[in-house]
């Protein structure tokens, strides 16, 4: 019975369909564990989500889209997802007990989502050569890759906007300055002030951590400066910017305007709506699991970054 369910294609037509009658009348299911330590595979892929215990990262929409879109692409192949939390506790072995649970799971390949600390434990994998893809991280190695958004062209879109429409005192909300797409961003949306004549004074930026309420207080130590354009490098910190607009009895787009980036569902719902720059986020789970998928099959991983397009998607707030 076990070749039937294990490798079918060395069983005849007529065999495997009367052992599958068989096994449905008496409702039996094959046992995963044992059938791992005959094939050697899982069909397990590792999601290692590490956002920061402090921050409530589950609930980012961003995220959430892009996991659905990742779940959704693995389990047309066959796949499951499997959540991995990295060891955060001290001492030199947290690499070792972390490389030890994977490999007690048993998992295929993994996906990174990082908070980009570059965790220790997260970085095992890669040394370990175990396939991976890392979404937002600049991750190489024989077995690892890297899918990311046009942060840098997006930058570019979100200043190239608020020059066209006039603006002369353009402020920005950047992300952790130390993660990949924050640092894009803000070089690309930098780029494009200095190009049109407009360079970017260091006091015009604020740092947030990517949520709603840094983005209230970024624009606060902002709001002295007298900008006339903000441009929030995630649409939650555009929101929480808008609030502290409100608050100053300032007008959106009348007295300041604001722009986005990421196009998650609220931008289109806060009043005015949100302009921002929209990241694909079904695509990047997507072509997550494909990478993945690929490097199951025996393909080598990609040395350079899959990037995906960002569009400019223009609503009431400017």
């Amino acid at each position: 019975m076990s070749r039937v369910f294990n490798t079918p294609e060395i069983v005849s037509p007529g065999t495997r369909r009367h052992v599958l009658d068989m096994a449905a009348e008496v409702g039996y299911l094959p046992n995963e564990s044992a059938r791992t330590l005959a094939t050697k595979k899982s069909n397990m892929v590792g999601l290692v989500w590490d956002t920061d215990h402090r921050r409530p990262g589950w609930r980012h929409p961003f995220l959430q889209d892009i996991l659905v879109a990742l779940k959704s692409a693995l389990s047309a192949q066959g796949l499951h997802l499997l959540m991995l939390a990295p060891d955060r506790g001290a001492g030199p072995d947290s690499r070792q007990r972390f490389l030890r649970a994977v490999q007690r799971h048993n998992v295929d390949g993994v996906v990174i989502i990082d908070n980009g600390s570059r965790d220790p434990a997260v970085l095992a994998l890669v040394d370990a050569e175990v396939p991976c893809v890392a979404l937002d991280l600049r991750f190489t190695g024989p077995t690892c890759t890297s899918i990311t958004s046009d942060n840098a062209g997006g930058g570019r879109l979100a200043a190239q906007h608020l020059i066209d429409r006039g603006h002369h005192r353009i402020a920005t909300i950047t992300g952790p300055p130390e993660t990949w797409p924050a640092a894009e961003r803000l070089a690309g949306f930098r780029a494009a002030l200095t190009e049109a004549g407009q360079p970017l004074a260091d006091a015009d930026i604020a740092s947030g951590d990517w949520y709603l309420d840094s983005g209230y207080a970024a624009m606060k130590r902002l709001l002295p400066r007298s900008p006339t354009a903000v441009f929030a490098a995630g649409d939650e910190m555009a929101v929480g910017a808008m609030r502290a607009i409100h608050e100053a009895g300032l007008r959106i787009p009348g007295d300041i305007a604001i722009i986005g980036f990421d196009d998650i569902e609220v931008a289109a719902l806060v009043p005015p709506g949100l302009t921002t720059v929209a990241q694909d986020k079904t695509g990047i789970g997507t072509a997550a699991a494909e990478a993945i998928v690929a490097m199951l099959l025996g393909s080598p991983a990609p040395a350079e970054p899959t990037t995906l397009p960002t569009a400019l998607i223009t609503r009431g707030s400017t």
